[in-house]
C-alpha cells in the first residue's frame, strides 16, 4: 500500500468514530497493539526530543532499501500516535517518506485535539522519522547504504 492509501484507510477508520472519547480509546488500542521495543533500542540516541512523554523511535533499512521503524512510548496516547505514524511510514523508501504529505493528522482532527505539548511531540516524532529518511537517502546516494 502507498503512504496515501494507508492515510486514506486511517481517515476512513476515524470517520466511523464520531465521539473523541471513542477516538482516544481507538488510539490507545493501537498503541497497545504496538510490539514492545527491545530495551537495547531504548537509548538516548533514539529518544525523541521535544516530547512530554518518553518516546523512542529506531529504524533500519530492509533488503529492498525501505525503512522499517520501531517505536515505543511510556504514555498510552503517545504510543498510539506513534503506532499511526509507523503504520503510515514504515516499509517505504526514504524518498517516499521525504515526499509524503502527512494529511491524515489534520483530517482525523488529531492535531486540534492534542495538548500543545503533545502536538509539539507529534511534530518532533515526524521530524525524527524524516531525519532518518534523509540520512538513509544520503547513504544510499553515496553508495554506502547498509546491505
Amino acid at each position: 500500500m502507498t503512504i496515501n492509501e494507508t492515510q486514506d484507510e486511517i481517515i476512513e477508520e476515524f470517520e466511523g468514530l464520531t465521539d473523541w472519547m471513542d477516538r482516544y480509546a481507538y488510539i490507545i488500542e493501537l498503541g497497545n497493539s504496538l510490539p514492545e521495543l527491545p530495551e537495547n533500542l531504548k537509548t538516548p540516541e533514539n529518544l525523541i526530543e521535544g516530547c512530554q512523554s518518553r518516546v523512542w523511535i529506531a529504524s533500519d533499512l530492509d533488503k529492498d532499501g525501505n525503512i522499517d521503524f520501531q517505536a515505543d512510548s511510556d504514555a498510552l496516547i503517545v504510543k498510539g500516535i506513534v503506532a499511526l505514524l509507523l503504520r503510515v511510514l514504515s516499509g517505504h523508501s526514504p524518498e517516499e517518506i521525504l515526499d509524503a504529505d502527512l494529511y491524515f493528522i489534520d483530517r482525523i482532527g488529531l492535531k486540534e485535539h492534542l495538548s500543545p505539548t503533545r502536538s509539539n511531540g507529534l511534530v518532533s516524532m515526524v521530524r525524527q522519522m524524516r531525519n532518518y529518511a534523509t540520512a538513509y537517502k544520503l547513504l544510499k546516494d553515496s553508495g554506502n547504504a547498509p546491505k
